[in-house]
């Protein structure tokens, strides 16, 4: 796994980087539930050269009950992609979005799991850069060379749904989701309510500070071992559809603690009649 200070890149350390022989490549990664205008955003303003990525067209297959809402996409599609951006073999890779990463994560670990080793986050997002008055690029994405980057997958461990139904007999399940989702209150999305039984609520919110940066890496450590989440320990993270469950995967490893990515989450768990629900507080 990832050493926490390659995860994460300020503000500061991009824009040297931005002016440097050897810039990175920059992912816009804006994508909310309910907000489709990602590319919008992108257009009224980003980091300067970067490119904008899609989501749900370009770091998701087709949505399917069988597989959930954001299934992982094919190799080859995630290379073309990667390729389509300008990413080589051997570049740097910095992801935002303008949310605290919660969408940019899912660039971050798809890219890790495909075996780009060089791949950060911007710390806080869009709203750092703005905030240290950094300039903005507007109009559509520069043209780039495509790129040569090879997309080997495997490289970050994920399950399937029988083995996240195991994993809490061996491990620590989290449930990246809202409090009220885990709980059973609310399901805006997803076809019934609850959770994995046995899982633990995590809410991926909770990584971060109130200024949108994440939590430092004692302070994380301190929120995952109070859920049993340690280093040595099996830990693996769901959500909704698997994409705010890799911010939680981030944080993670911030705190020193590897941990699995069940990918179909409860999209997938959900949408499958066979599949037991709890609801409620399953915490100790």
């Amino acid at each position: 796994m990832t050493e926490p200070r390659s995860i994460l890149i300020t503000a500061g350390e991009l824009a040297e980087e931005l002016d440097s022989p050897n810039p990175p490549v920059v992912l816009d990664v804006r994508w909310a539930l309910g907000d489709p205008d990602g590319h919008r955003h992108y257009i009224a303003g980003h980091v300067p050269g970067a490119a904008f990525v899609d989501l749900d067209a370009e770091l998701a297959a087709e949505p399917s009950a069988l597989e959930g809402r954001h299934p992982i996409p094919d190799p080859g599609d995630l290379q073309d992609a990667a390729r389509r951006w300008g990413v080589r073999n051997g570049s740097a890779v910095v992801v935002y979005d303008d949310a605290g990463n919660l969408a940019a994560a899912r660039a971050w670990w798809l890219l890790r799991w495909g075996g780009v080793a060089d791949v950060r986050l911007l710390d806080g997002g869009l709203k750092a850069w703005r905030e240290e008055g950094r300039r903005l690029e507007s109009g559509p994405a520069p043209e780039v060379p495509a790129g040569d980057v090879v997309i080997e997958p495997g490289h970050l461990p994920t399950l399937t749904a029988d083995e996240a139904a195991a994993f809490p007999g061996d491990g620590v399940l989290l449930d990246a989701r809202a409090a009220e989702r885990y709980r059973g209150e609310a399901e805006p999305i997803d076809p019934r309510a609850g959770h994995i039984p046995a899982a633990l609520s995590a809410p991926t919110g909770d990584n971060l500070a109130a200024d949108g940066r994440f939590r430092s890496p004692a302070e994380l450590a301190d929120r995952f071992r109070a859920l049993g989440a340690e280093p040595g320990r099996p830990v693996a993270v769901y959500c909704g559809s698997g994409v705010t469950a890799a911010h939680e995967v981030a944080a993670l490893a911030l705190a020193g603690v590897d941990a699995a990515l069940y990918p179909g989450s409860w999209s997938q768990w959900s949408a499958d009649p066979s599949r037991p629900v709890a609801t409620g507080s399953d915490h100790p």
